[in-house]
C-alpha cells in the first residue's frame, strides 16, 4: 500500500512503503528543481504519516530558483555550515523508517575451525627404515634419494632423512619424533625425492599412513607402494615407482592416556590412591607448547602492525603480521619436543611491529620472559603477561609441558 498526491501543476510523487523508496522520494524533492508543488507533497506526506507533530513553518532558500519554499513542518535547528534541505529530508527518512518494524539481521561471527588451535596429544614415533626399487633419475642410471616426513593438518616444517647417493635400495634406520594433534583425522605423508645439485629436486613418489589405523602404544610396519599423487584416478599411479618402509608408533600422552583407560579419578590421583605428581612427572620427554592468543594495548612509536616471536634455546617462531591494529588476535599455537623438562630455562616473548617503509621498518613493541619450571610444575598456565618496555601492553599466551 503506498501514498500518492497529484498537485494542479501535474507533479506526482508516489512513496511506498519500504526505505528505498522513501530514499528515492527524498531525493526526487531534493533535486535542483524542486518546486513549491514538491514542498505541498512533502506537507501532504508529514501529514498522512504522522512525521511531525503541529504546525508550523520552515522556510528554505533555494539559489537556483531565488525565492522561499514553505513546508508545513516543525521547523528544524540547523547547525553551521549545514545545508538545511539535506536536514530536512534525512530527518524525513529516519521518521518514516521508524514507523515500521524493518528485518533485522543478527550477525554472528563463526569461528573457522582452521583458527582453533588444537592441543597436542600424543607423539607419533617414525623410524624410516629403507626403500627399494626406486626410480632411475640420474644419467647414470641411479638416485640420489631421501625421505621427507610430516603429518597432514600440520604447518611444521617437515623432517627429511640424510641423502643416499646412487642408491635405488637404500638404507636409513633413522628415527623422528612428530607431534600428534588429532589421530582421527591426521596421517603421515611420505614424500621421496631425487636430490639435484643444481635445479629443483626430482620427485620419486609418496605415500599416506592414516594414524587412526594405528594402535596406541605399539609399533606396525609398513610396506608402502609408491604412488605420484593422492589421486586414486590418474593414471600414473598404476606406474610402479619402488617401496618404502617404515615403522610407527603412536604414543599417547600418559594425561590422554589415563582418559581412556580410566586410571584417574578426575582428582589428580590414580586408583590406588598415590598422588600423580610425583618426580618422575619431572623428568624424562616431553612438549613444550605455548598458545599465542593475542595483545592488548601495544601501540608503536611509528606503527602498529605486530606480530609475535617466540624464542627458546635459539630457536625462533613467528606468528603473522595483524596490520593496523592495537589489540591483536592470533591463536596461533608452537610446540617444541625436548628430551627432558625445561626446569632451569626461559622463553621470551616479542612483540613487534613491522612497516613497508625503508626507514624504521621495524621496531619493537615489548616483550616478556616466563620462567618455564613454574610451567613444568603446574602443567600448565594461561595468564595476560605485562610486556617489558611497553607503557600498558599485554600479551596472552598459555604455555604447557606434557610428558610423553
Amino acid at each position: 500500500m503506498g501514498w500518492q498526491s497529484q498537485h494542479s501543476c501535474g507533479v506526482k510523487v508516489i512513496v511506498s512503503k519500504n526505505y528505498g523508496s522513501v530514499s528515492g522520494f527524498a531525493s526526487i524533492c531534493s533535486t535542483t528543481g524542486y518546486s513549491e508543488t514538491s514542498c505541498a507533497n512533502v506537507s501532504m506526506f508529514c501529514k498522512h504519516y504522522r512525521v511531525f507533530i503541529g504546525e508550523a513553518t520552515c522556510r528554505f532558500w533555494n539559489q537556483n530558483i531565488g525565492r522561499g519554499r514553505h513546508g508545513h513542518t516543525r521547523p528544524l535547528s540547523v547547525c553551521s555550515g549545514a545545508s538545511p534541505v539535506i536536514l530536512f529530508w534525512e530527518t524525513i527518512k529516519k521518521q518514516v523508517a521508524s514507523l515500521y518494524l524493518w528485518p533485522q539481521t543478527l550477525e554472528i561471527p563463526v569461528l573457522d575451525a582452521s583458527m582453533v588451535a588444537k592441543k597436542p596429544v600424543g607423539i607419533l614415533h617414525v623410524k624410516v627404515v629403507r626403500a627399494l626399487k626406486l626410480l632411475k633419475m640420474d644419467i647414470l642410471g641411479s638416485s640420489d634419494p631421501y625421505v621427507k616426513l610430516n603429518l597432514t593438518e600440520d604447518k611444521l616444517p617437515a623432517k627429511q632423512t640424510t641423502v643416499k647417493m646412487n642408491k635405488l635400495n637404500p638404507e636409513w634406520n633413522e628415527k623422528f619424533r612428530l607431534i600428534v594433534k588429532d589421530p582421527q583425522t591426521q596421517a603421515l605423508e611420505l614424500q621421496l625425492y631425487d636430490w639435484d645439485k643444481v635445479g629443483r629436486h626430482d620427485k620419486l613418489g609418496m605415500q599416506l599412513v592414516p594414524l587412526k589405523v594405528l594402535t596406541p602404544g605399539a609399533t606396525k610396519e609398513f610396506v608402502l607402494d609408491l604412488v605420484k599423487n593422492t589421486n586414486i584416478n590418474d593414471p600414473q599411479n598404476k606406474k610402479r615407482r619402488g617401496q618404502v618402509i617404515v615403522e610407527v608408533a603412536f604414543v599417547p600422552f600418559k594425561s590422554e592416556s589415563s582418559k581412556h583407560n580410566g586410571t584417574s579419578n578426575g582428582y589428580g590421583k590414580s586408583e590406588s590412591g598415590k598422588s600423580l605428581e610425583s618426580d618422575e612427572s619431572l623428568s624424562g620427554a616431553g612438549v613444550l607448547s605455548i598458545l599465542i592468543q593475542g595483545a592488548e594495548d601495544v601501540e608503536g612509536e611509528h606503527h602498529s602492525n605486530p606480530y609475535a616471536l617466540v624464542c627458546f634455546r635459539g630457536e625462533v617462531k613467528k606468528t603473522k603480521m595483524i596490520r593496523k591494529s592495537r589489540n591483536p588476535l592470533w591463536n596461533e599455537d608452537f610446540q617444541f619436543m625436548l628430551d627432558e623438562p625445561p626446569l632451569h630455562d626461559k622463553i621470551r616473548i616479542e612483540l613487534k611491529s613491522k612497516s613497508r617503509a625503508l626507514i624504521r621498518a621495524k621496531e619493537s613493541l615489548g616483550y616478556v620472559e616466563i620462567n618455564l619450571a613454574d610451567v613444568v610444575h603446574n602443567g600448565r598456565i594461561n595468564e595476560k603477561f605485562h610486556l617489558i618496555d611497553s607503557h600498558n601492553g599485554r600479551i596472552h599466551a598459555e604455555l604447557s609441558w606434557t610428558k610423553a
